[in-house]
């Protein structure tokens, strides 16, 4: 899409929003150098034997943020148009947001360039195996715990776990979490991240004094995470009034219910004995069909952004006419966008903070994991709302007495955490 950030420059893009927080903060020099490149950097090859016999290679990648605060933790996506840059990026933003929520983690992020929509089922796992087998010298759970991204499930985290533990030649659960609950899994990992948005939106949204039956929802995207937030959206009372996916979108001014658009989709799934969905959010009935970008300029309360990157940017921003925005995908609105918003005084809630219920439950599956234990679904979801709400209000109430930015407020909490852990090791001079 013309205007994007592409990937070429993402890295410096994400960055960028950097250099305010850190004036901010007066943060040393020292600790400045330290966040401005990875640790680690990780370029594989991928092989994969395919069903008529021949072998195809495909390029992956594992990045290591800053681990002051602990080992990266990040997800694995599968992408045709995944790069280096790409997953460099989201690393710094796994490093941040761990930080922004107060977990005990670096950022990290993995990727395969490959379009996992077009191998069969016995390609895809032997897809998931190779790459476990490039990254293992590097992950653990003390290192590095991958999890579940763009086009990667519990099933194939399930695949990758059951191949770390033969490389270990032990049973290793704490080495990759959103696994399937029969390999360790956490109950409660699958919606987390849309359950975890809810509790970010219901904050703002009470401190406006907005009830959700007056919200008017948009959300770009329908994947798992969009899923899971529509559902409970709905059922909390927000009108959710447009979704959309990569083939389509659908409107319905009355409000629109996510779970049989979604039933009839994984009714598709089983039928076929699918990992992915293929079905689009279109074969729904009595709604009005949109262009898929149609969405992001409708009218609405809050437009939530819960696809891929850079969504919202220079050729687009000033279409958009929606109140608030809320992001659950990573990095969906360029720094450029960004500060045109601002400028308009449309809020955004950013990325940094409100998709972290995914990474707050993996650090519970870890803990269980790690002890043994195994926690009831109703007390993961308690923990989360504990902790999503609690570091929620220490944005929202520093972006209010600091007068700046959702954004710029979660950035300061986040940065200022990983600043402290710097200066605290060692070996960095401190300014003062």
């Amino acid at each position: 899409m013309p205007g994007q950030t592409d990937h070429a420059n993402l890295f410096d893009d994400a960055r960028s929003r950097l250099e305010a927080v850190f004036e901010a903060l007066d943060v040393a020099a020292d600790a400045r150098e330290r966040l401005m490149q990875p640790n680690l950097s990780l370029q594989v090859s991928v092989p994969v034997r395919m069903d008529d016999g021949s072998l195809k290679v495909f390029p992956g990648w594992r990045v290591q943020y800053n681990d002051t605060l602990g080992p990266a933790k990040g997800g694995i996506r599968f992408h045709p148009d995944v790069t280096q840059e790409e997953v460099t990026t989201l690393s710094f933003w796994m490093a941040v947001k761990c930080a922004v929520v107060d977990l005990p983690y670096g950022g990290g992020k993995g990727g395969v360039q490959v379009d996992p929509k077009s191998l069969s089922r016995l390609e895809l796992e032997r897809l998931a195996r190779s790459y476990v087998r490039a990254i293992a010298d590097v992950m653990g759970p003390d290192r590095d715990i991958p999890a579940p991204d763009v086009n990667t499930n519990a099933t194939i985290m399930g695949w990758m776990a059951d191949e770390f533990d033969h490389l270990a030649r032990a049973k290793v659960p704490a080495a990759i979490t959103g696994k399937p609950p029969a390999l360790g899994g956490s109950l409660g990992r699958v919606a987390a991240t849309g359950r975890g948005a809810l509790h970010v939106l219901d904050l703002w949204a009470a401190r406006e004094e907005r009830r959700p039956e007056d919200i008017r929802v948009a959300i770009q995207g329908f994947g798992n995470a969009a899923y899971h937030f529509a559902r409970l959206a709905h059922a909390r009372g927000y009108r959710i009034v447009a979704v959309s996916d990569s083939k389509g979108a659908i409107y319905s001014e009355e409000g629109l219910d996510p779970d049989p658009i979604m039933a009839q989709k994984r009714r598709n799934q089983r039928l076929h004995d699918m990992v992915y969905c293929d079905d689009s959010v279109c074969i729904a009935e009595h709604v009005e069909k949109l262009e898929r970008d149609d969405l992001l300029t409708l009218e609405v309360d809050v437009l939530t952004l819960a696809a891929l990157e850079n969504q919202i940017h220079d050729d687009n921003v000033d279409l958009v006419r929606a109140r608030a925005l809320l992001e659950i995908a990573n990095g969906p609105v360029t720094s450029a966008a960004d500060a045109r918003l601002e400028k308009r005084g449309v809020p955004v809630l950013p990325d940094v903070l409100a998709n972290t219920g995914g990474v707050i439950v993996s650090y519970y599956e870890w803990v269980q994991n790690r002890t043994g234990e195994r926690w009831a679904e109703e007390e993961v979801n308690a923990r989360l709302a504990e902790r999503i709400e609690r570091q929620s209000r220490l944005v929202l109430e520093r972006a209010e007495r600091e007068s700046v930015s959702y954004r710029q407020a979660a950035y300061r909490q986040g940065i200022e955490r990983i600043v402290d852990g710097i200066l605290k090791r060692g070996n960095c001079q401190d300014s003062d």
